[in-house]
């Protein structure tokens, strides 16, 4: 008698071995979909170019741009549609083993469970909307709040800020998500910010920082500094009284021309924070 038999131990012993394997193999067929959920990383970036996030993290932290928050991401130098940026953790304190590689949704490659950004949407967004941005950096410099939420705009007061004659907007982020806790937590208000962002250089967010954009790290750590910098040379002028003299468009034009940019300055911050 081939059929099932009551009692018979052996047959109902092959039966539940063969759907235990039935379950198993379902557990194995669920798990490619799983991994092809996660983004597919775009192999290892050139080291140089992470020993330079990780100098940017720590220059930010000695100029003052940056304190405990704040942070500083480049794009992978083997695909546009990557980009590596520290784990949470206070900027001072990066090293190469916190950077972590995530997808323009800002999904990393491999989730091994570390907590990231909350406001790393603010980079993926920017990184989709603006192809010639190499480098984004949010911090929360206390120097500019008082023009991000005056309407008093923020303009050239020498040369080493010349970039800032292209223009800084301020994100209301009421205007994309009404009431929040002020931060750029989700793709929406990302994409809302980039817009605001458009074609500048940088921009002020009303009640909480600034972002910063660059075609390099050393632009855009060197432009963060410098934002800093003007920001508190304009409020001084604007407090000793009169009418403080910016520079004009040609004359921004004229500096931005010149050759180098940021570079002597960065070669210096980064042997600054090497012999820490």
């Amino acid at each position: 008698m081939n059929g099932f038999v009551p009692g018979d131990s052996g047959l109902n012993r092959r039966r539940f071995v063969a759907a235990c394997a039935g379950l198993a193999a379902a557990a194995v067929v669920g798990r490619p979909s799983r991994a092809l959920a996660m983004p597919r990383s775009a192999g290892p970036a050139d080291p140089a170019l992470i020993d330079d996030l990780v100098a940017a993290n720590r220059i930010l932290a000695d100029q003052g741009v940056v304190d405990g928050y704040g942070h500083v991401s480049v794009r992978h130098d083997r695909s546009p549609d990557r980009f590596l940026i520290a784990r949470s953790i206070a900027p001072e304190l990066v090293t190469a083993d916190d950077i972590v590689e995530l997808d323009l949704d800002c999904n990393p490659v491999d989730d091994r469970g570390q907590r990231l950004y909350l406001e790393r949407f603010i980079h993926g967004e920017i990184y989709k909307a603006r192809p010639d941005v190499r480098s984004v950096v949010h911090h929360h410099s206390p120097a500019i709040l008082p023009f991000a939420i005056t309407g008093v705009p923020l303009r050239p007061v020498y040369h080493m800020s010349a970039f800032i004659a292209a223009g800084v907007p301020v994100f209301e982020i009421r205007d994309a998500g009404g009431v929040t806790d002020m931060l750029v937590r989700t793709p929406e208000l990302g994409r809302a910010l980039a817009q605001t962002l458009g074609d500048k250089p940088a921009l002020l967010m009303r009640g909480h920082g600034a972002v910063v954009v660059g075609r390099s790290l050393p632009e855009s750590v060197g432009r963060s500094v410098y934002l800093q910098l003007n920001a508190r040379l304009q409020a001084e002028a604007i407090a000793l009284g009169g009418t403080p003299t910016y520079l004009s468009q040609e004359e921004a034009a004229r500096v931005l021309a010149l050759p180098g940019g940021y570079e002597r300055a960065w070669q210096l911050w980064k042997r600054k924070v090497a012999a820490r």
